[in-house]
């Protein structure tokens, strides 16, 4: 619990009391209470310049702004495909729970086809045989 914040104590002072006790009572309470600011930090009274006769239609007002706002943005808001295209969702139809799960086998499958590739690739002599590298390109030798 927030050390700041004064839980109001209980008058307990009985009504039949002289006056100048409830007066005491009364001025020690009011010297105890919060002041305005911590009321408003604690969303007790509204932080607004506005009247408060006002103050429920200023309220109404700025939350029927927010809605069209809210409004205005999801109807421009992208569709799925365009997201796709812009790469900002994945391409797949995975259920979420499994797509990082599909990601990682993507990126293993990639791995190894790429692995595949570079084992199975032609030697340098052949190449050159072949017309498509010169001796000079020839990569076991590097140029000094």
């Amino acid at each position: 619990m927030d050390p700041t914040i004064t839980t109001p104590s209980i008058d307990e002072t009985p009504l039949s009391a002289s006056p100048t006790d409830r007066r005491d009572s009364l001025e020690k309470h009011l010297q105890t209470r919060p002041d305005m600011q911590d009321l408003k930090d604690r969303h007790i009274l509204l932080d607004t310049n506005v009247a408060p006769s006002l103050q429920a239609a200023h309220q109404e007002l700025a939350r029927q702004r927010t809605t069209d706002s809210l409004k205005k943005h999801l109807e421009h808001r992208p569709d799925r495909e365009e997201l796709v295209e812009r790469n900002i969702l994945p391409t797949t139809h995975a259920a979420p729970a499994l797509q990082a799960n599909a990601r990682e086998l993507e990126k293993h499958m990639l791995v190894d086809h790429l692995d595949h590739k570079i084992q199975s690739r032609p030697n340098p002599e052949d190449l050159i045989s072949q017309g498509i590298l010169t001796e000079d390109e020839d990569p076991r030798f590097p140029v000094v």
